[in-house]
């Protein structure tokens, strides 16, 4: 699943609602899994330019760790030069504070949300957290595996072996006895007032 418009605009709407109950009109932006910007609004218009800028680096920041800003900063924290050097690398689209999350759909991360410009601490995290409800709410559920499909319990034998029964040898194929007339020389009558060329008189003069 991906951040559509659609998506994007569901979650914007919940926060907004919650902003609007605790008078708190800040900005909010929502990339996708990308890191590009799907949707923004800035409710304090034409006034807090600087959030708007906030919140999409919350926004971007989240979904680069696939975790919440403050979780990053809390790690990030101490390890000298990372801050600077990742706000060069993305081109200011990193920053170390709270009110970005990863946006998850079907336990998969499709986005990232950002708020800046709450009035008290915590804010920018509770508006943000207010729009995560309604994407948990649109997630699909995903189906339990039922006893009957489950996984047969290993038995030592391949499964290949429990099925293959092996291939029936050919039976011997009877040879045909065939019968071949025998020789003229061997049936061939001669008449009495013929001589046979194979009289033991004429063979025998070979012999000698």
């Amino acid at each position: 699943m991906s951040m559509s418009v659609e998506i994007a605009r569901r979650i914007l709407e919940a926060s907004k609602q919650r902003a609007r109950e605790l008078r708190s009109p800040v900005s909010i932006a929502i990339v996708d899994a990308g890191g590009h910007l799907v949707l923004f609004e800035r409710m304090m218009a034409p006034y807090g330019w600087a959030t708007g800028n906030i919140s999409i680096a919350k926004a971007c920041t989240a979904v680069m760790f696939n975790q919440s800003t403050d979780a990053v900063a809390q790690w990030a924290s101490g390890i000298p030069g990372f801050a600077s050097s990742m706000a060069t690398m993305t081109e200011g689209k990193f920053i170390m504070a709270a009110g970005g999350w990863p946006i998850r759909m079907g336990g998969a991360t499709i986005g990232g949300i950002g708020v800046s410009g709450g009035n008290a601490p915590g804010r920018d995290d509770e508006i943000a957290r207010a729009g995560l409800g309604i994407a948990e709410a649109l997630s699909p559920s995903i189906p339990v595996q039922s006893a009957q499909s489950a996984p047969l319990p290993y038995s030592g034998a391949s499964p290949a072996s429990s099925v293959y029964s092996a291939p029936s040898m050919p039976q011997p194929v009877n040879k045909v006895q065939h019968e071949f007339p025998r020789s003229a020389a061997s049936t061939q009558q001669f008449p009495s007032d013929m001589e046979d060329p194979y009289r033991d008189e004429d063979s025998n003069q070979f012999n000698q």
